[in-house]
């Protein structure tokens, strides 16, 4: 619209009928991005992303999960390179926090200081948002927990939530299947199941990248190949219909 031209360019003005068109587009770069899917349980929280490796290229260590503290676990939706800097940050936030009060940082805590800093980028000219949604997971004293963190700034709390391409698709699996008192075993069936959901998934578990905090000894873990195939056959009978 005529009204609207221009209005896109500047990251700290409103257009006439209340948006930032840059934030929002920020947040199209995350629903364009692979999937992450994220599931909190009473036995600790599972995250986990599709990755889509080229043929000659070595892939050992997942490109789209990261590891913030001992306790702490990241899944990235979105421009990588971006999440790669807030990971980064909130790692020297998690250390720095450790050495000054002792104890380990808080999940919480981390997430509001990345929503913050996501926020100061749609707020100041000279910079543009950042291109990627997070979902962080982890145990602390107060339990275990799962957050979506945005390039608004915005920060909430999930029981159960994916993010990235075809993610509207997987909500609706997990609202369908997630129940207050499922296990972390059938936490991770759902999360591969929901990444095979797509009619183009590959063959193969070269797509699937699995972490996951346990609340017994609060440490982050990947999941290992062979884990992870047994896990895709559990779910295909479970969860996904046959494919014809």
């Amino acid at each position: 619209m005529p009204s609207q031209q221009g209005y896109d360019r500047a990251i700290t003005v409103f257009s006439p009928d209340g948006r930032l068109y840059q934030v929002e587009y920020a947040i199209e770069t995350v629903k364009r991005g692979t999937l992450v899917v994220g599931i909190k349980t009473n036995q600790g929280v599972v995250i986990a992303s599709e990755e889509k490796p080229r043929r000659l290229q070595i892939s050992e260590a997942p490109q789209k999960l990261f590891q913030v503290d001992h306790h702490i676990g990241v899944g990235a939706a979105g421009y990588i390179p971006d999440a790669r800097s807030q990971v980064e940050d909130a790692r020297f936030f998690s250390q720095s926090s450790k050495i000054i009060y002792d104890e380990p940082v808080g999940v919480e805590t981390v997430v509001k200081h990345i929503a913050d800093q996501c926020q100061q980028y749609t707020q100041y000219a000279g910079a543009r948002p950042t291109g990627v949604a997070l979902l962080i997971g982890g145990v602390d004293e107060n339990g275990v927990s799962l957050f979506l963190t945005d390039p608004s700034g915005t920060y909430v709390s999930y029981n159960a939530i994916a993010i990235g391409a075809n993610s509207e698709k997987v909500n609706e699996f997990l609202e369908k299947h997630y129940k207050s008192d499922i296990t972390l075993d059938n936490a991770r069936e759902m999360v591969t199941a929901a990444i095979n959901m797509s009619d183009d998934a590959p063959d193969g578990t070269e797509h699937i990248k699995i972490s996951q905090v346990r609340a017994d000894t609060k440490q982050f873990e990947i999941l290992s190949e062979k884990e992870i195939v047994d896990l895709v056959k559990i779910a295909a009978e479970k969860f996904l219909p046959k494919k014809k």
